[in-house]
C-alpha cells in the first residue's frame, strides 16, 4: 500500500496559520507571505471587525494552475503584503468544502462566463460575492490585467465605490437564487423515460467524435456517466439501430482510451483528461473518482461483450488503486499530482516528468535481443514500434505549450499485437510476453524517479465510489481478493468516517485515519456511500451493509431532503454561511448526488418494501423534469434512474447457502450479464433475517429439491423457479427485451 506524503525542507521564511491545518492543499500554502485563514468564524469575525473585504482563494492539491498561481503570486512578497494589508485572505480546499465551492463557482460562472480552479472571489464581510475570476498572472500581460493590478483596482473600488459593488453583488445573488431553484410543480410527474432517453442518446451522438471516440474534440474527458448511459440505453434497445450505435459509441471510446496515452501503460490507472482528440497527451494528474467510475465502466463493457480486454483494464485500474492510492486504514487517497521533479534533477517540477520517456532511456533499459525476431531486433525496437516511441519524442509542440515534454514520449498503442508480431516475424504470444516484460522493467525504473505529490486526504464520497468499483468488479470476476478489499473499504468508512453518536458521516480524514472532525458530510458523501453499500451487499450478501445503507438513507432524508420542492440540497440547508441552497443539476466528472440518490431510493424500496422511498425517487425526478426533458445530456446518470423507474427493477432472489457451490453457480450466471435495472438478493429462508423481516414474501420462496434456486420477479409477477445456471442466464436474457 502507498505510504503517501513527501518530505519537504523545514527551513521557511514565512509560516502562517494554515500550518495547523490537515488539508494537503492548505498545507501547500502554509509558508506563503500571505496572512491566510481557513474558512471559518475566526476569519468572518475579523472581516466584520476590521470592515475589510474577503479574498477567497479556492483550489485543490493536485491542481496544476493552482500550483502556478501559488508560485507566481502567493509566494510574491509584494503581492503577499497587498493581500494581507487590505483583505482578509481565506484559502479553501474545494474537495473538503464542495458546498462553499459550488456557491462561489456558480457566481463566477454567471459573472465571467467561465469557471475553474484556482478560483479567486472577493466577498463582503457578510460573505456576499462582488467580483470573481479564476487564474490571474502576477503582472499585466498585454491587455490582460495581472493579479497585482486587479487587487489595486478592487481596493480603490472598495474605498470609493463600495455601495455600488455591494448592490451589484446582491442583485446577482438574488438572480442566482431564482435561476438555480429546482423544484417539482404541484401534481407534476417525471417526464416519459423512453422520450428522455432517446433525446439523451441523440444529444450524445451529436457530440460524439467518431475516429477516436469520446465527446467533442479536445480537451477530451473520459465522461464515464455518458458511457454508462449508452450501455444502459443499448440494454433496452438491443434490436434497434440506435441501440447498436449507442453500444458501438461506448465500446469504441473505452477501447481507444485504454490504448491511448491517457491510460498509464506502465503503472496502470488513468490520467485526468486528454489535451488532444486522440487520447494521446494527457493532463497527468490521477483522480480517485476517475479510477472508480472507469473501473465500473470497463467491467460493464466486459459483461456486455465478453471481451477479456475490458476486464483486464478494470483489474489493472484496481491494481493501481490498491498499490498507489490505498491507506493502511482501508481507505483510499484522493489523487496523484501531474507535476514532479524530473529524474535529471533541478529545482522545478514539470508536468508528466514521472510518466514520460526518452528514446535513449527505453533503448538502454530494453537492450536485449528478441530471439527469433527479424533482423535481430531488440526488445526496445519492438516496444518502441508498438507504443509509438520516437527518437525526437512523440509530443507535438501544440500539445506542450510550456515546453516541458520536449524530446519525451507518452506511450500510446500504435499497432495491434498481431501487426507488431508480423512486423518482427515472431508469434503473438512472444510479443505479449516481451511487452509485459518491458513494462515491468520500466515500472521498476520509474519508481526510482522522484514521485509526484500524493494527496492523502480520504474523502467519504470518493471512497464510496471506489467501494462500488471493488465490489462490482470483484463480483463480476468472482475475485475474492477484490471483494476482501471492498469489505476493508466498507469497514474503513464505518470506523473512520461515521460518527455513530451523532449519526453523521464525516467528510474526510487524512492518511492513517486522522479524522477532520469539524466537517460533516455533504449529500454526495451519503449518496455515494449508500450506492457503494448496496453494491457491496450484492457482491457479498452480508446484510450488515444493507442495514447500514438503510440507516444512512434515513439520515440523508432528514438532513438534505427539500419538503417543499422535492429532491435533495447539496449541503445542510440550516448552514447560514452557505448563501445559495443548491441542488446539483449536472452529471460531470462525478455524478450528481441527486442522480445517484434517485437510483438508491429505488433500489432500497425493493430491498426494504418502503414505498415512501419509491415516492421520493419519483418526486426527485419530477423536480428535475424540466432539465431532463430539455437537456438530458447534462444528467445521463439521472436519465438511467428515470429508465429504471420506467422499466421497473427486476428482482432476482437466490434461495441458498452463501458458500455452497450451487449458489455460486447461479450468482456467477447473474454477474456474467449486464442487467442495469435489477436488484439481487440472497436468502436462506430464515424468517428472522433482515430481508425476510422487511419483505415477508421472501419466506415463501424455497429451494427446489434442496439445491440453490433462483426466482426472477418483476411487477409483482415471478417466473418459474430455476436451478440451472444456464437456464437462469437464458431467462434473464429473454427478459432483457426492447422497450
Amino acid at each position: 500500500m502507498a505510504s503517501g506524503g513527501e518530505q519537504e525542507s523545514t527551513c521557511h521564511k514565512h509560516t502562517n496559520r494554515l500550518a495547523k491545518e490537515r488539508s494537503p492543499y492548505l498545507l501547500q500554502h502554509a509558508h506563503n507571505p500571505v496572512d491566510w485563514y481557513p474558512w471559518g468564524q475566526e476569519a468572518f469575525e475579523k472581516a466584520k471587525t476590521e470592515d475589510k473585504p474577503i479574498f477567497l482563494s479556492v483550489g485543490y492539491s493536485t491542481c496544476h494552475w493552482c500550483h502556478v498561481m501559488e508560485r507566481e503570486s502567493f509566494q510574491d512578497e509584494e503581492i503577499g503584503k497587498i493581500l494581507s494589508d487590505n483583505f482578509i485572505c481565506i484559502k479553501l480546499d474545494r474537495e473538503e468544502r464542495p458546498d462553499v465551492d459550488k456557491v462561489y463557482m456558480t457566481f463566477v460562472q454567471a459573472t465571467s462566463g467561465g469557471g475553474g480552479w484556482p478560483m479567486s472571489v472577493w466577498l463582503t464581510p457578510e460573505l456576499k460575492p462582488f467580483i470573481g475570476g479564476t487564474y490571474f498572472p502576477p503582472r499585466d500581460q498585454g491587455r490582460r490585467p495581472g493579479f497585482r493590478t486587479v487587487l489595486m483596482r478592487i481596493i480603490e473600488q472598495w474605498q470609493n465605490n463600495r455601495a455600488a459593488l455591494e448592490s451589484s453583488g446582491e442583485r446577482i445573488l438574488v438572480a442566482l437564487r431564482k435561476g438555480t431553484s429546482i423544484s417539482a410543480n404541484p401534481g407534476g410527474s417525471p417526464p416519459l423515460a423512453p422520450d428522455v432517453a432517446n433525446r439523451c442518446f441523440q444529444q450524445l451522438a451529436h457530440s460524439y467524435e467518431e475516429e477516436y471516440g469520446g465527446f467533442r474534440n479536445a480537451p477530451k474527458f473520459p465522461s464515464p456517466v455518458n458511457l454508462m448511459f449508452l450501455m444502459s440505453y443499448w440494454s433496452v434497445n438491443r434490436s434497434t439501430s440506435e441501440g447498436v450505435e449507442a453500444l458501438q459509441m461506448a465500446m469504441h471510446t473505452l477501447r481507444m482510451m485504454a490504448l491511448g496515452g491517457i491510460h498509464d501503460h506502465v503503472a496502470q490507472g488513468f490520467h485526468r483528461y486528454s489535451t488532444d482528440s486522440s487520447w494521446h497527451v494527457p493532463h497527468f494528474e490521477k483522480m480517485l473518482y476517475d479510477q472508480a467510475q472507469l473501473a465500473v465502466a470497463y467491467i460493464t463493457a466486459f459483461q456486455v461483450s465478453g471481451e477479456q480486454f475490458y476486464a483486464d483494464v478494470a483489474k489493472n485500474i484496481l491494481l493501481y488503486v490498491s498499490r498507489d492510492l490505498s491507506d493502511k486504514s482501508g481507505g483510499f487517497y484522493s489523487a496523484e499530482d501531474a507535476d514532479s521533479v524530473p529524474a535529471s534533477g533541478g529545482p522545478d517540477k514539470r508536468e508528466g516528468a514521472f510518466c514520460v520517456w526518452t528514446a535513449s532511456e527505453v533503448r538502454e533499459l530494453l537492450s536485449d535481443v528478441a530471439e527469433g525476431s527479424t533482423g535481430g531486433a531488440t526488445q526496445a525496437d519492438i516496444f518502441m514500434h508498438h507504443y509509438g516511441v520516437k527518437e525526437q519524442g512523440n509530443v507535438a509542440p501544440e500539445q506542450d505549450p510550456q515546453g516541458e515534454l520536449q524530446g519525451q514520449n507518452v506511450l500510446i498503442v500504435r499497432y495491434s499485437v498481431e501487426l507488431t508480431a508480423a512486423r518482427f516475424g515472431i508469434t503473438v504470444e512472444k510479443v505479449n510476453h516481451l511487452l509485459a516484460s518491458a513494462r515491468a522493467k520500466m515500472a521498476d525504473m520509474r519508481i526510482t524517479r522522484p514521485r509526484p505529490h500524493l494527496d492523502t486526504k480520504m474523502l467519504a464520497s470518493w471512497n464510496g465510489l471506489m467501494l462500488s468499483a471493488f465490489a462490482r468488479v470483484g463480483a463480476v470476476l468472482g475475485d475474492e481478493a477484490l471483494l476482501e478489499r471492498a469489505k476493508q473499504a466498507g469497514n474503513f468508512l464505518k470506523e473512520h468516517l461515521w460518527d455513530s453518536e451523532t449519526q453523521t458521516i464525516l467528510r474526510s480524514c487524512c492518511g492513517g485515519g486522522t479524522v477532520s472532525p469539524s466537517i460533516s458530510g455533504f449529500l454526495d458523501d451519503y449518496a455515494f456511500i449508500i450506492c457503494g453499500l448496496l453494491d457491496l451487499y450484492e457482491a457479498t450478501f452480508q446484510t450488515e451493509w444493507l442495514q447500514w445503507a438503510e440507516e444512512l438513507q434515513l439520515r440523508q432524508d432528514l438532513l438534505f431532503w427539500d419538503d417543499q420542492g422535492g429532491g435533495y440540497f447539496c449541503s445542510d440547508p440550516s448552514d447560514s454561511t452557505i448563501l445559495l441552497q443548491l441542488k446539483e443539476d449536472q452529471d460531470g466528472a462525478e455524478p450528481s448526488a441527486n442522480s445517484v440518490s434517485a437510483s438508491n431510493l429505488l433500489r432500497l424500496s425493493h430491498y426494504t418494501g418502503n414505498q415512501e422511498w419509491l415516492q421520493k425517487s419519483q418526486q426527485l425526478l419530477t423536480a428535475f423534469s424540466d432539465r431532463l426533458a430539455r437537456v438530458p445530456i447534462a444528467l445521463p446518470e439521472m436519465v438511467r434512474a428515470l429508465m429504471a423507474q420506467h422499466y421497473t427493477l427486476k428482482q432476482i432472489v437466490i434461495c441458498g447457502q452463501r458458500d455452497d457451490s450451487d449458489t455460486a453457480g447461479l450468482l456467477a450466471a447473474v454477474n456474467s450479464l449486464y442487467l442495469p435495472f435489477k436488484v439481487l438478493m440472497l436468502t436462506d429462508g430464515s424468517p428472522e433475517s433482515f430481508l425476510c423481516q422487511r419483505l415477508p414474501v421472501l419466506s415463501s420462496m424455497f429451494q427446489l429439491d434442496g439445491v440453490a434456486t433462483a426466482h426472477v420477479c418483476q411487477d409483482f409477477t415471478c417466473s418459474l423457479p430455476v436451478t440451472d445456471p444456464q437456464e437462469l442466464r437464458r431467462l434473464l436474457l429473454d427478459g432483457a427485451t426492447d422497450s
